[in-house]
């Protein structure tokens, strides 16, 4: 085939006039247009994002080093996180969904390390198609609906892992979240191969919660009157009182739900209270996030204006560093 006959054709094509191809022979103007859809496919999936390993792909060092350096005072949760995604992600024909469920006090970084997961595994961050968050208040709030919210969250659900097998789910507010209403989605976090024709076993469900936030704290505040340092606290320590903590909780999400009773969770993240300490590497974070010049100084002025507790050893920040944000903008 001549080549400019060739260029001819599918200049043709691309720039949407294919009647005007007419004037070239059939064979070649057949080829061309063949040549033009692949391409076309070609730059769909290049410029648009696209369910696959171009677009969603575990970056492993980043997630680490997010970890280390943008979350502070976690060490569990960090350790935690690192090993149930890369384990996760890396097995090729997962038997289940990955459920994680992050507890802990306002502030404490919950939100955020779903948001570096996000932005580790997916190319688009939070921004991706690929990404579903979902917020009791705003998603599910009225009681008298729940019936109804149940029939379109495994609509939801079911509709976007077909599209997608490696979808997130991320549920903020489990605390907040109608008792009963997250069981409907049980089948999908089940040890199925397939429902209905379609396999929910490369999907992440990330449940947020406030609920067993009082329990961490309790066995944070024990090992302090004890003399021992924070980072001595495992996971071993918090755990079964966690679960128990939340799934009793008659306020919460998750109060006798078989999620937990059928051990479908597979890691309770306890997130621990932040300490001074973490507020200030906090506030030293966001001066830097802002293109500033961190400022030791400001970062203790900031963090000495939040409210801590016990109300005398004044040792957890009440908010964390939720607040820290809008203190900056007086600062800075």
């Amino acid at each position: 085939m001549n080549l400019s006959r060739l260029i001819g054709v599918l200049s043709c094509v691309i720039a949407g006039f294919p009647l005007l191809c007419g004037a070239f022979d059939p064979l070649t103007t057949t080829v061309v247009v063949g040549i033009s859809a692949t391409l076309g496919r070609t730059i769909y999936n290049y410029f648009l994002e696209s369910c696959d390993p171009k677009w969603i792909n575990l970056n492993t060092t980043g997630l680490a080093h997010d970890l280390e350096t943008r979350l502070f005072g976690q060490h569990i949760a960090s350790h935690l996180i690192l090993r149930a995604v890369s384990g996760f992600m890396n097995n090729k024909n997962p038997k289940k969904p990955l459920v994680l469920s992050l507890h802990g006090w306002t502030g404490t970084g919950k939100n955020f390390v779903s948001e570096l997961i996000a932005e580790n595994i997916y190319r688009e961050g939070m921004d991706s198609s690929f990404v579903h968050v979902f917020t009791s208040e705003l998603h599910f709030p009225h009681a008298s609906q729940i019936d109804t919210y149940k029939t379109q969250l495994q609509q939801w659900i079911r509709g976007n892992v077909s599209n997608c097998a490696q979808s997130l789910f991320i549920f903020d507010e489990m605390d907040k979240m109608h008792p009963g209403l997250i069981d409907s989605i049980k089948p999908y976090l089940d040890y199925y191969d397939k429902l209905d024709g379609v396999s929910y076993g490369k999907a992440i469900f990330i449940f947020l919660s406030n609920a067993g936030g009082e329990a961490i704290i309790q066995t944070a505040l024990e090992f302090w009157n004890a003399g021992r340092k924070r980072e001595e606290i495992q996971l071993k320590d918090l755990e079964n009182s966690l679960s128990l903590s939340v799934f009793n909780n008659k306020n919460s999400g998750f109060w006798h739900t078989n999620l937990i009773d059928k051990h479908l969770v597979d890691f309770f993240v306890p997130f621990l209270p932040l300490e001074f300490s973490h507020v200030v590497q906090c506030a030293m974070a966001g001066m830097s996030a802002r293109g500033l010049q961190p400022d030791l100084e400001v970062a203790k002025q900031v963090a000495g204006e939040l409210v801590y507790f016990p109300k005398y050893e004044r040792i957890y920040s009440s908010k964390g560093c939720k607040t820290i944000d809008s203190k900056l903008d007086y600062y800075t």
